[in-house]
């Protein structure tokens, strides 16, 4: 079973920062990875569909019999984790809850997040911080230009950048939080010019690396790690164009993209239905 891959998905390109910080940890681990680029975003998009997508997404990875299976979009896991968990024969790990209590730990002071517009309003980070400390205050703010800003490959010190994350981080840098979630998994990238706005008192948490220790734990546990010396293989599928995802996919993922292959949206919703 040690050999059995990571099943990954997200809508597009930004949940192979979650497969860069799998890597890391668990560099001898085999990665199938599925990015919905025909119909991202996802942030923009009503829960029911965000669900009915996921729903799709899940189904196809399980044909690849993964040992565990990771929503790496944060907007998929505020509106299907529940119901995910339920459908599959696998554990099933999101970015939400493991980043809250990486939160949770790292500060006894506010914490805010940062996420797209659906992961908001879905309030799915402020729900899991309040199961895990209810008298913790928490203020969540969507960032909808940060994707397609990070997709343009647009540098940190540049002054849009700068301009659209200052009108973003207003009431964050007032309330002064201890811990700042990076809700989306294009965040990582922008890192560097977030932590310069917040602050060295305000430490910043990637949802994609709490994620990745949560999958450790779990495969450690189970006695499913690869032991393989060797690196492990990424296996990549995109909905939309696979050039494009293999060029820009790097920038993302930290590594070169060598397999990257086309799956159907109209494949994933017959698979869907006849399941």
């Amino acid at each position: 079973m040690s050999d059995k891959p990571i099943g990954v998905f997200d809508s597009g390109l930004g949940g192979l920062t979650v497969v860069r910080e799998l890597f890391g940890t668990m560099p001898g681990e085999n990665i199938v990875y599925l990015g919905d680029s025909a119909r991202v975003p996802y942030g923009i998009k009503s829960l029911e569909t965000v669900r009915k997508f996921a729903m799709e997404d899940a189904k196809f990875l399980l044909q690849f019999d993964p040992k565990v299976l990771v929503v790496a979009c944060n907007t998929a896991s505020a509106a299907a984790i529940d119901t995910l968990t339920k459908i599959s024969p696998v554990p099933v790990v999101d970015v939400i809850r493991p980043s809250s209590q990486a939160a949770i730990d790292a500060t006894d002071r506010p914490i805010g997040v940062i996420a797209t517009e659906a992961t908001v309003r879905s309030g799915a980070y402020q729900t899991a911080v309040a199961k895990l400390d209810p008298s913790r205050e928490i203020l969540a703010v969507a960032c909808p230009l940060l994707v397609p800003i990070v997709e343009e490959g647009r540098p940190t010190d540049d002054p849009i950048v700068t301009h659209v994350l200052c009108d973003y981080l207003r009431d964050l840098q007032r309330m002064r939080p201890g811990a700042l979630i990076l809700g989306c998994t294009h965040y990582p990238l922008l890192e560097k010019a977030i932590g310069k706005l917040m602050g060295p008192e305000t430490q910043l948490i990637s949802s994609g690396a709490a994620a990745a220790v949560e999958v450790k734990k779990i495969v450690a546990q189970s006695g499913t790690a690869n032991g393989d010396t060797k690196t492990g293989t990424l296996c990549c599928y995109t909905t939309d164009n696979p050039e494009r995802f293999a060029e820009l996919g790097q920038r993302f993922g930290g590594r070169k993209i060598s397999s990257v292959k086309h799956v159907g949206t109209d494949e994933l919703e017959n698979l869907q239905q006849n399941t």
